[in-house]
């Protein structure tokens, strides 16, 4: 049972005591399944992107043996060609309720068993999930288009998706970075993925045309950064650009403009990207003007908030909104595997076309 002093790492003022930090990891393991799998609350859909940013928030808390399980129920259920299904219902292997992949959802296995590795440096482990994200990288890798960007999905029936998204290509450059990190760790070279890695790179660096226009998207603003693609002058230039656009002061950040919604899931997701540009001051105060979504009753965060009519909604308490403000706390906290792997400055970078353009 996760205690305070357990959490203590996890205070930070205005967003976490040690109290409310355990509260919240206790409700995400009240949520996961005894097979390991953590759907969006019981009853829902379990996607495995969100299962892993879950698992990722259980270890930042020291709940490390609640991870692996969520880890191996993905190598348990990856399917012969390297992928997850969308969506499973209250993560039942059996009931699955999406057939299609998408590729951001399949490679994010990598930034979650690299974190793992990180923060517990078992290699055993690392060596049994290699042949799991070996094979997930390649499913991914044979949606990448010519011009780098990697096609969103494939349908039920394996027809592939050659439509981009900005945001799942951000996510899957973060994911091959880390994919090379624990071929590295493992002496397995894989020039072929450090290839694909530049070329996507390149592709959301100077080729916006590739991607499909879901400009209205916050997380189009801000994935590029949290994603490691743009660093620098570049990353900060592009979280000035669309400050005033997405982020309402006082209540978190916006979901779609012109929406009236703040989202939490958004709203940690840019605190991270924020850290992550050493602009550590607005990613604390982005996390406390959140607070609001936490219910102090389960410890766990709404969804999202529709501010002109004083509403939240949807009416649901996610374990990905509450992993994804566990993780942005274990950032700003100093947590050595959360940094190592959303800084992006000990990752692979691959091979870089930009550097010879």
């Amino acid at each position: 049972m996760t205690s305070p002093e357990r959490t203590e790492h996890l205070v930070l003022p205005g967003v976490l005591t040690a109290e409310q930090a355990a509260a919240t990891v206790r409700a995400v393991l009240g949520v996961q399944r005894e097979d390991g799998a953590i759907p969006w609350f019981r009853g829902h859909h379990l996607d495995p992107w969100d299962h892993t940013e879950a698992a990722m928030a259980l270890d930042a808390a020291g709940e490390h043996e609640a991870a692996a399980r969520a880890y191996e129920w993905l190598a348990r259920h990856q399917n012969p060609d390297g992928s997850w299904y969308a969506a499973y219902a209250d993560g039942d292997p059996h009931d699955v309720t999406d057939r299609g992949s998408e590729s951001n959802f399949c490679a994010y296995i990598a930034v979650g068993v690299w974190h793992h590795y990180l923060a517990t440096g078992d290699d055993t482990f690392l060596d049994g999930m290699w042949p799991t994200v070996r094979a997930a990288v390649e499913f991914v890798l044979k949606l990448q288009q010519p011009g780098g960007q990697i096609g969103w999905k494939r349908e039920a029936d394996g027809t592939p998706v050659t439509d981009a998204l900005l945001t799942g290509c951000s996510s899957v450059h973060h994911a091959l970075r880390c994919a090379l990190a624990i071929a590295e760790q493992r002496e397995e070279p894989q020039p072929d993925w450090e290839l694909a890695v530049g070329a996507l790179r390149h592709a959301i660096r100077r080729h916006p045309e590739r991607f499909l226009d879901k400009d209205r998207y916050s997380m189009d603003w801000y994935y590029p950064v949290l994603g490691g693609a743009l660093t620098g002058v570049e990353a900060k230039s592009r979280i000035e650009e669309g400050w005033e656009r997405f982020v309402v002061p006082g209540l978190g950040v916006r979901c779609v403009v012109p929406n009236p919604w703040v989202t939490g899931g958004e709203s940690a997701e840019l605190a991270l990207a924020l850290w992550a540009v050493g602009e550590s001051d607005r990613a604390l105060e982005i996390l406390q003007s959140i607070q609001h979504l936490r219910d102090p009753e389960s410890g766990l965060y709404w969804t999202g908030y529709v501010f002109d009519d004083g509403v939240i909604w949807p009416e649901e308490l996610t374990t990905w909104t509450a992993g994804s403000v566990l993780l942005a706390v274990a950032a700003l906290g100093g947590d050595e595997a959360t940094c190592a792997v959303f800084s992006g400055e000990r990752l692979p970078w691959g091979l870089d076309p930009d550097c010879c353009a």
